[in-house]
C-alpha cells in the first residue's frame, strides 16, 4: 500500500491519500470503527460489500466508487477478495466544498460517488484502471481532486474554530459561546459541514484517543488519558460506538487501529 500526504493545494481539504492492491483473506470480514472523518474510495475490480449484521452469511454489494460518510457506529465489510483501490480521507468540514453535497446528507452510510459527481465518477474510474500501477493511479486521482478546487471556497469560520477547539477539549457549550451563534444555529452549521452533531463528533474523537492509548495500558489509565470519567464510562462508550468492549477489541487485534479482523461466524 502507498500512503502519503496530498499536495499543498489539497492539504486544507484532505489529510491523506492511499493506493492499494489489497490481499484477500479467505472468508474474511473486518469491523471498521468510526473516526468521525469522511473518505472517498474508488475500487477497480470488486465493489465494496458490507454485512448488514455481523453474523450474516453473505454481504451486500455497495459499489465501486464510494463516499464513506462520517459515522458514529461501526460497520462490517467483506475482505474475502483482493481489491485494487485508491482513496482519500477528507478533513472534517469540507464535504460540501469538495464533493458538492452537505456532510449531513452523507453521514452514517456509503453513497455512490456518481450520485454526487455524475458521470465524472465513472470516467475517473476508467482513467484509474488504465494506470500502470498504484503510484500512477494515486497521481491521477490526486489530479482529479485538484481539478475540483476552483469551485472551493473555505470552511465556515465557526466550524473551523470548533474543530480546532474540539481537538483540545470537548466543551461544546464553551465553543457555542465563543462563536457567537445560537446553540441551534451552531449545531446546524456544524452538522451540515461535518456530518455529525458537535456532541457526537466529540464522542467519536474521544473514542479515537482511547484506541490510540489501548496498547499496553490499563483500562483505568486509558479512561483517564482519553477524557472519560472512569473505566466504566470508557467501556460503555466503547461498546456503544465501536460495537465491542475494550477487552474484546484487544482480544481480536491488539493495536489494529480502526480495522479489526473478525472471526468467521460458524
Amino acid at each position: 500500500m502507498i500512503r502519503r500526504a496530498p499536495r499543498r493545494e489539497l492539504s486544507p481539504f484532505i489529510t491523506r491519500l492511499w493506493a492499494s492492491d489489497g490481499e484477500a483473506v479467505p472468508g474474511g470480514r473486518e469491523l471498521v470503527l468510526p473516526t468521525g472523518a469522511m473518505h472517498v474510495v474508488i475500487r477497480l475490480d470488486h465493489p465494496l460489500a458490507v454485512f448488514d449484521r455481523i453474523d450474516d452469511a453473505a454481504p451486500r454489494a455497495i459499489g465501486h466508487a464510494i463516499i464513506g460518510g462520517a459515522r458514529a457506529a461501526p460497520y462490517v465489510r467483506d475482505v474475502s477478495r483482493s481489491v485494487s483501490s485508491v482513496g482519500a480521507q477528507l478533513r472534517p468540514g469540507v464535504a460540501e466544498l469538495l464533493l458538492g453535497a452537505p456532510a449531513r446528507e452523507l453521514a452514517g452510510r456509503h453513497t455512490p460517488l456518481d450520485d454526487v459527481w455524475g458521470r465524472f465518477a465513472g470516467e475517473l474510474r476508467d482513467q484509474l484502471a488504465e494506470a500502470a500501477g498504484p503510484a500512477q493511479r494515486l497521481d491521477r486521482f490526486e489530479a482529479a481532486l485538484l481539478a475540483r478546487l476552483p469551485r472551493v471556497r473555505g470552511v465556515h469560520p465557526a466550524v473551523a474554530h470548533a474543530l480546532a477547539r474540539f481537538a483540545q477539549a470537548d466543551d461544546v457549550a464553551s465553543v457555542v459561546d465563543e462563536v457567537g451563534y445560537s446553540h441551534r444555529r451552531f449545531i446546524a452549521l456544524f452538522e451540515g459541514a461535518v456530518g455529525l452533531t458537535p456532541k457526537l463528533y466529540c464522542r467519536v474523537q474521544r473514542l479515537q484517543r482511547a484506541i490510540g492509548q489501548l496498547p499496553g495500558r490499563a483500562l483505568a489509565a486509558v479512561a483517564a488519558g482519553a477524557g472519560y470519567s472512569d473505566q466504566a464510562h470508557l467501556s460503555r462508550e466503547f461498546r456503544a460506538l465501536a460495537g465491542v468492549s475494550p477487552g474484546e477489541y484487544r482480544a481480536l487485534a491488539p493495536g489494529a487501529g480502526n480495522h479489526v479482523p473478525l472471526r468467521r461466524p460458524r
